[in-house]
């Protein structure tokens, strides 16, 4: 393709667990080019999980430059960019620099990972003071989210709670190292900081759950900034200084960001609007489902709904003046990933799929199907093998950190066949899970009839196919994939100008692709199975019970 000098492009840059993408787009929504780059991760306990602001800062300008290369573009096509990331907690010292938020002391792991557990009896404290706040998390707070974090800071590692000048979510502090100004996003204080967004004009904090929890003094100082904007509002413009570490012109608009599940859903949801006229208020039954490392279920209303277990409701989080209610799986890519490793022939499946340029999830779905072939039968395969999928504890609708993984129907078959059958009843349980946090939403009156779909487990036609049987409802893909990417791209296009709203960008840059058809022959075995997955846990909880004393 010609370039010209006026092309007009946005960038949306989004940092996962394992990795910095970047993604470069017309103001239609056409994705031009990708870059991506690995990020390390740091495990010095367990249940400790940690990575590297700098490091995190250096992979997204080799990303950006990967992907301005990729699409044939230059610096100065890009108008716009924005930043959505993982809930995780950025530490810096008073001159901004990394400081250590880890048990070794080593100053450049200073980003407690949103998958990290090491606040558990924190949280649990915070939660006992069943403070008002705590309606607006589905009335309890999470050791993912930042209050039992900062806590643990606070009581560990007194030295940097004393030295430290800012705590930043890190969508936050990417805007902040592009831009040089300490502006928040609604969405990440409002989902991960009990920040109240729907009191005063732009939201307010409510001192006295910090003061009873212990917290006060993070308001000393400035150490979490003062300025809460929604996603998508003119930081400022790129500095420059940034400008050369991310090979961008300076001066381009920089948007206030988001986090990485919740730009899946401005990315996927665009289709939805415009079937509703552009009205964010025809989004109420629908629900975002974005799948990764772990799985996000967004639900929006017009109104407050309150639902035990699931995280909100949050105003303005996603759709601006909308309500959203976050139910989540805080493992379900990983777990996929950890019961293939896990097996015996998981190191053999891996250099297969390698050497045949494929993944291990396409082998093994071949291999489900060869099954199902041979024994003329359909998810029946798995009706004696039983998973409850929550080795990283649930976070929705039971909201309990300590629930760990069954599975029922082991043997001492060590094949490539039994890893699939295996593999095969995990990704049941997870759209178990999945059918658990829309039966919740729907107690409370929501009426979610279909599933607007992104992420990795998207590109899994198994998944997709379970998750629409499963749930009984139909999904729709984006016609762009990389809907998270699209999201925030849709964030720089408003912060740059070139739409009035995220609504107007949402469906303009949005656009329908593949719809997966919920087979309702199926439905008989799966209500026999979810059964067994609810018993599952309830066994799970008595036989905690009886063990409390030991």
């Amino acid at each position: 393709m010609a370039r010209t000098a006026n092309r007009k492009l946005v960038l949306g840059v989004d940092v996962g667990t394992g990795s910095v993408r970047a993604g470069v787009f017309t103001l239609q929504g056409k994705m031009l080019g990708t870059g991506e780059c690995p990020i390390d991760i740091f495990r010095p306990k367990p249940d400790f999980v940690e990575q590297s602001s700098k490091n995190i800062w250096d992979a997204a300008g080799r990303a950006i430059r990967q992907c301005l290369r990729s699409a044939s573009a230059k610096p100065a096509d890009v108008i716009g960019l924005s930043f959505d990331a993982t809930c995780s907690l950025v530490a810096l010292d008073r001159d901004a620099k990394p400081i250590t938020v880890s048990p070794t002391g080593k100053a450049n792991q200073n980003i407690i990972v949103w998958m990290d557990h090491r606040a558990t009896d924190q949280a649990d404290r915070i939660n006992s003071t069943r403070h008002r706040v705590l309606r607006y998390v589905g009335g309890k707070l999470s050791p993912e989210q930042e209050p039992p974090k900062l806590l643990w800071i606070k009581e560990n590692l007194p030295r940097t709670w004393c030295d430290a000048g800012k705590f930043f979510d890190l969508a936050d502090f990417m805007v902040y190292a592009a831009s040089g100004v300490d502006i928040r996003s609604l969405c990440t204080v409002v989902c991960k900081w009990t920040y109240l967004g729907h009191e005063r004009k732009y939201g307010r904090w409510d001192m006295s759950f910090f003061k009873q929890v212990g917290l006060e003094d993070l308001f000393e100082g400035d150490k979490v900034g003062s300025v809460v904007r929604p996603m998508g509002t003119y930081a400022g413009p790129l500095a420059e200084r940034a400008a050369k570490s991310l090979g961008l012109s300076p001066g381009i608009a920089v948007g206030v960001g988001i986090i990485d599940a919740h730009a899946g859903g401005v990315g996927v949801l665009g289709p939805a609007l415009k079937q509703g006229g552009g009205e964010a208020g025809s989004l109420t039954d629908v629900l975002a489902l974005i799948g990764g490392t772990s799985s996000c279920h967004m639900a929006t209303t017009a109104r407050p709904v309150f639902v035990k277990g699931v995280w909100g409701p949050y105003y303005g989080a996603m759709i601006p003046g909308m309500w959203l209610l976050e139910g989540g799986q805080s493992a379900t890519g990983s777990l996929v990933d950890h019961v293939i490793a896990d097996s015996a022939v998981g190191v053999q499946l891996a250099s297969i799929a390698k050497k045949g340029g494929s993944t291990p999830y396409e082998i093994l779905n071949v291999v489900v199907g060869r099954i199902k072939k041979r024994d003329q039968k359909g998810p029946e395969i798995t009706k004696n093998l039983h998973v409850l999928p929550y080795y990283h504890g649930n976070r929705s609708p039971h909201a309990d950190p300590y629930a760990r993984g069954m599975v029922d129907g082991l043997s001492l078959d060590r094949s490539l066949e039994n890893l699939a059958l295996r593999y095969y009843a995990t990704v049941q349980a997870i759209a178990y899970g999945t059918r658990n946090i829309i039966e919740s939403l729907n107690a409370k009156g929501l009426s979610i009839k279909r599933i607007h779909a992104c992420g990795g487990g998207t590109k899994n036609s198994l998944w997709l196919q379970e998750h629409a049987d499963i749930t009984g409802c139909d999904i729709m893909l984006p016609r762009e994939p990389e809907a998270m990417l699209l999201g925030t791209a849709i964030l720089a296009a408003v912060a740059a100008g070139a739409y009035p709203s995220v609504t107007e960008a949402m469906a303009a840059m949005g656009h329908s692709g593949k719809t997966v058809k919920a087979d309702s022959s199926t439905s008989a075995y799966h209500d026999a199975k979810y059964s067994i997955f609810h018993k599952m846990y309830a066994y799970q909880l008595a036989h905690r019970k009886l063990m409390a004393g030991f």
